[in-house]
């Protein structure tokens, strides 16, 4: 299955997508997120879904899945993280501030042993690499990533996604390229990074796409386009949005950002987009910048 099922909502009491705080309990405490995410994790195994993707600023999102996969005893399903964010919101869905970023050595090494005392995966990806990035100066920082004997990778965002994927994959450590994989957000607002992502995917890459529902705005509030197909597939606007990121050639693998069981079986609809479909939903784009500047402006909830 080329589906994935990503843990920025359930690992933590508040995120940034629509939708989410009606499908999570009322009750937030960590034993009842707790519960959530081991209901999601377990529709999603039973779906077939048999990759998760945490980070270490998700919460408590690697130590949830770390447990799930202990008191299931699954062994067949694939685990990715991420750091570089620094998850500072202390449990509260009211903090100031949820997140703090930093591209540093000294967070790399502190941060990937905080991962692997908690799990075993198969992919570590530096969290939000953008142009300014430290990181692309820093060759102690690439050399340590190039020695922790697992696959590195990177997740991008921002107005200058393509410039970044480009710039990243020419990074090399002792005459070999540094990273093998990129998660990037790629949806029906947001297509600017597709051109780089297919050429990352050509060149043997892993290319994941993320936030596909952009941050909940095609489900919660779907363009009249995205909206009438749903209806003429009998089928909720999520699922059109992750049929349109399945039907690029290039994405390995698809990100579903559920918040509860419902979402998620929403999400996973079987869709078969039509030519008329792909021409109605080819001119949805937003501008990158206007894009980013409205998902700047979403609230924690």
């Amino acid at each position: 299955m080329r589906i994935a099922l990503g843990m920025a909502a359930l690992g933590r009491p508040a995120y940034i997508n629509l939708g989410r705080d009606t499908a999570l309990p009322a009750d937030r405490t960590p034993e009842a997120m707790r519960e959530a995410s081991f209901a999601v994790l377990d529709a999603a195994y039973a779906a077939g879904i048999r990759w998760v993707d945490a980070a270490r600023s998700y919460g408590r999102a690697e130590e949830f899945v770390a447990a799930w996969l202990a008191e299931r005893d699954v062994a067949d399903v694939t685990v990715s993280s991420k750091w570089g964010y620094e998850y500072t919101a202390d449990w509260r869905a009211d903090a100031t501030v949820h997140e703090v970023k930093e591209h540093s050595l000294a967070r790399f090494d502190r941060q990937w042993a905080e991962t692997q005392a908690l799990l075993e995966v198969a992919l570590y990806q530096v969290h939000s690499l953008t142009a300014d990035s430290p990181l692309f100066a820093d060759k102690d920082l690439q050399f340590q990533m190039s020695e922790i004997g697992v696959p590195v990778g990177f997740s991008t965002s921002g107005p200058a996604q393509a410039d970044t994927i480009r710039r990243a994959f020419d990074i090399e450590v002792s005459g070999r390229r540094l990273f093998s994989a990129v998660q990037s957000t790629w949806n029906l607002l947001e297509t600017s990074a597709g051109p780089a992502l297919a050429e990352a995917h050509e060149a043997g890459a892993r290319v994941m796409l993320k936030e596909v529902m952009a941050n909940g705005r095609l489900a919660m509030q779907p363009p009249g386009p995205v909206a009438d197909i749903a209806i003429r597939h009998g089928v909720g606007p999520d699922a059109v949005a992750m049929a349109a990121a399945l039907a690029q050639p290039w994405a390995d693998l698809v990100l579903s950002g559920a918040a509860s069981v419902p979402q998620l079986y929403a999400n996973l609809m079987p869709v078969e987009l039509d030519v008329v479909d792909h021409e109605l939903l080819r001119d949805l784009a937003e501008p990158p910048q206007e894009y980013w500047k409205h998902r700047s402006a979403l609230s924690w909830n």
